[in-house]
C-alpha cells in the first residue's frame, strides 16, 4: 500500500479515532457534535497530501481542534446547537462510517469527564477552551496550541491560564462550614432527589426553607414563585425529579455559592443554588431562564 493511499489512510485514522473523539468531547461538550467533529477531520484527511507528514496523529489533533474552534466560533456566534449539513461525501469518505454515540454511550462519557465540567468549560471563550483542553488534558505544548489559535506561545499560554483561573474557583458560603463539607450536604441532596428519597432530603433542609423558582423553571407561563418549607417543598422536588429525565446534575459553584447543575449535551440548562446556614439548606434558587444561566459564573467543586 502506497504512503497516503485510501486504506493506510483508512487504518491510520482507525488508529487515532478514539483519541480525536475524547478531543473533540471536551472541546464541545456533545457527542453528536464530536462525532461531526471527527468526521470533518477525516474529510480533510482524505483531501490532503501526507505522505511527508512525520507525525500524523498530532497533525489529526491538530485538524480536529481547527475544526472544533470553528464549531465553537459558530455556536458562539449564532448560539445554534448544530451546523449545517455537510457536503456530499466522496468515495473515499464512505470508507470511514460516522459511528454514532448511542444516548447510553453519550451518557457514559459525560460522567467520565464530568458534567459539571463540561457546563464550566461551555462559558470559556472558544480560544480559552482550545488551550485549557489542549494542554492541561492533552498535554499539547504551547507551541503547538498558538498557531491553532492564531497566537503567540505566550498568549495561547495565557489563554490557557485565565480559563484555568475559571475552571477552578473557590466559594463563598456557610463559614462554619468548609467548602468540601458544603459539597457532601450538595452530594446528599443530589442522592436523596435521584432516589426519591424524601426523608433523607427533609434532613438536609432547614424546616423553613425558602425555595425561589424563577419564570422558566415551574410550569409554561406561570410567574416567579416562592415555596415555603421543607416538606412542602420536597414532596415537590422528588415529584418534578421523578417526572423529569435528568441526564446530568453535579454539584457545582453558582456566582459564588455552592448548589447544583443540571446539562443536557454539555450546556446548563437548570441551577439550583443554595445557601446554607447551620448545616442546612436554608435557601434555594431554582434557575432555567437561559439569560440568567449564560451571565452566571459557574465553576467546578475541587476535591
Amino acid at each position: 500500500m502506497t504512503m497516503g493511499g485510501s486504506e493506510w489512510l483508512a487504518e491510520r485514522f482507525e488508529e487515532n479515532r478514539g483519541h480525536l473523539r475524547a478531543v473533540a468531547y471536551r472541546m464541545l461538550g456533545s457527542a453528536s457534535e464530536a462525532d461531526d467533529a471527527v468526521q470533518e477531520t477525516w474529510l480533510r484527511l482524505s483531501r490532503t497530501d501526507v505522505s511527508e507528514v512525520e507525525n500524523l496523529g498530532g497533525w489529526l489533533t491538530t485538524v480536529a481542534a481547527r475544526v472544533c474552534l470553528d464549531m465553537l466560533r459558530t455556536r458562539r456566534s449564532r448560539r445554534e446547537e448544530s451546523l449545517d449539513e455537510p457536503e456530499a461525501e466522496s468515495a473515499a469518505v464512505r470508507e470511514i462510517p460516522a459511528k454514532k454515540m448511542d444516548p447510553e454511550q453519550e451518557a457514559a462519557l459525560a460522567d467520565a469527564v464530568g458534567a459539571a465540567l463540561l457546563v464550566v468549560l461551555d462559558r470559556l471563550e472558544p480560544a480559552e477552551r482550545l488551550a485549557f483542553v489542549l494542554h492541561d488534558m492533552f498535554a499539547v505544548p504551547f507551541e503547538e496550541i498558538a498557531p491553532i489559535v492564531g497566537r503567540s506561545t505566550d498568549a495561547a499560554r495565557q489563554l490557557a491560564s485565565r480559563a484555568r483561573r475559571r475552571v477552578h474557583g473557590a466559594a463563598a458560603g456557610d463559614v462554619n462550614f468548609s467548602l468540601a463539607e458544603q459539597r457532601k450536604i450538595a452530594e446528599s441532596f443530589m442522592s436523596a432527589i435521584r432516589a426519591g428519597d424524601l426523608n433523607a432530603l427533609v434532613t438536609l433542609l432547614d424546616p423553613d426553607v425558602v425555595v425561589r423558582v424563577d419564570h422558566t423553571a415551574g410550569h409554561p407561563g406561570a410567574p416567579p414563585r416562592e415555596i415555603h418549607g421543607a416538606e412542602n417543598w420536597a414532596r415537590a422536588a422528588v415529584a418534578f425529579t421523578q417526572a423529569t429525565r435528568m441526564e446530568f446534575m453535579q454539584p457545582a459553584v453558582l456566582d459564588g455559592a455552592v448548589g447544583l447543575v443540571m446539562a443536557q449535551a454539555g450546556r446548563l440548562f437548570r441551577a439550583m443554588r443554595f445557601t446554607i446556614e447551620r448545616g442546612k439548606i436554608a435557601e434555594v434558587d431554582i434557575i432555567s431562564d437561559q439569560a440568567r444561566l449564560d451571565k452566571m459564573d459557574v465553576k467546578v467543586m475541587e476535591d
